[in-house]
């Protein structure tokens, strides 16, 4: 497999059909400005040495001077090895409301926005632990599944919405059983669950599913997210009501997820606004005893640039060598 490290400077080759057009350009000039001082055939005869081929062939040897020495630039590397690569880390679980609770403003701009900020800074800041996303609310589903490649975890990150799961409702249990199925084979003691939510749960126990989770090994931790007095819900427009017409005001229920992180030998943290709470529990998480990780992963390209070079330079000595002026076939006079 080739790869180009520097592919950019491809486009440089375009320039060479250019060269070609110009050197033609140059000789129609020439052949114009002959004909001013006579006959184009008798001035011919009067510069005897002067070769057009020898102009094309080199040319033609600076081009592929030119062609070799762009291929350089753009560092071709051959010969790229699968490597098995170790890491040691934790495996996450993050587990992030989308129910339209989610939309209070208890902070800036919204529960939901300020808990996926969040995220996002945590995610710049690992190194060797994996990560993974589900979202749920009446239904929970893996938005991401466990892995190193941080980018791709904050681009599925900014994608998720409260449109991410159609049923609503807040389903924690459903949420914490999806986790558990959701880490890698490799992994058997540092895994870790943490539930982003406003612990409003109408649909099932995450309390057992907590403990059935630290029966397994996995610590589940919980972020509290709004304010125990609560706050209505903003939807297209207009503040949510329910169907007696009164304006919904959706409540922190610490108490839950209190219960939800001690059966999951965890920790809960109220999220603040400065301090969302992410930093304690990851905190936490590294006092757990490191993974050891393999995967399979391409690396220790060669590189090829320096044969192109040579190649480019042999092209440019040529074509300095050639001149301009038709060989002697004498070399003595008889």
């Amino acid at each position: 497999m080739i790869n180009f490290a520097q592919a950019q400077y491809l486009l440089l080759l375009l320039l060479i059909p250019f060269f070609f057009l110009i050197q033609a350009l140059v000789l129609k000039m020439r052949r114009r400005r002959i004909r001013k001082f006579g006959d184009e055939a008798l001035v011919s005869r009067l510069m005897p040495s002067y070769s057009k081929g020898k102009t094309w062939l080199r040319l033609v040897m600076f081009s592929f001077a030119f062609f070799f020495f762009v291929i350089g630039l753009s560092r071709p590397q051959i010969g790229a090895k699968l490597k098995e690569h170790e890491t040691k880390g934790a495996e996450i679980m993050i587990v992030l409301d989308v129910s339209n609770s989610m939309l209070a403003e208890d902070y800036s701009p919204n529960r939901l926005d300020r808990a996926k900020l969040a995220i996002s800074r945590l995610v710049d800041k690992l190194r060797d632990d994996r990560i993974g996303l589900i979202v749920f609310a009446g239904n929970s589903f893996v938005q991401l599944p466990i892995t190193t490649d941080y980018v791709s975890a904050k681009m599925f990150l900014n994608s998720i919405s409260t449109d991410s799961v159609p049923v609503q409702g807040t389903a924690i249990g459903d949420a914490i059983n999806t986790a558990l199925r959701s880490f890698s084979a490799q992994s058997e003691k540092s895994r870790a669950i943490i539930v982003i939510t406003d612990g409003e749960n109408h649909e099932d126990d995450p309390v057992a599913a907590a403990s059935q989770a630290a029966q397994m090994g996995v610590r589940v931790f919980t972020i509290g997210v709004g304010s125990p007095e609560g706050k209505p819900i903003p939807m297209d427009g207009e503040l949510l009501k329910d169907k007696n017409g009164d304006i919904v005001v959706t409540r922190l229920d610490e108490s839950v997820l209190q219960d939800v992180a001690g059966a999951g030998n965890g920790l809960y943290v109220r999220a603040g606004n400065s301090e969302f709470g992410l930093n304690p529990i990851i905190d936490d998480i590294r006092k757990m005893e490191d993974e050891k990780y393999s995967s399979i992963v391409f690396e220790e390209y060669d590189e090829q640039f320096m044969y192109f070079f040579g190649f480019a330079l042999i092209f440019f000595v040529i074509e300095m060598l050639i001149g301009d002026r038709k060989p002697k076939r004498h070399l003595f006079k008889r």
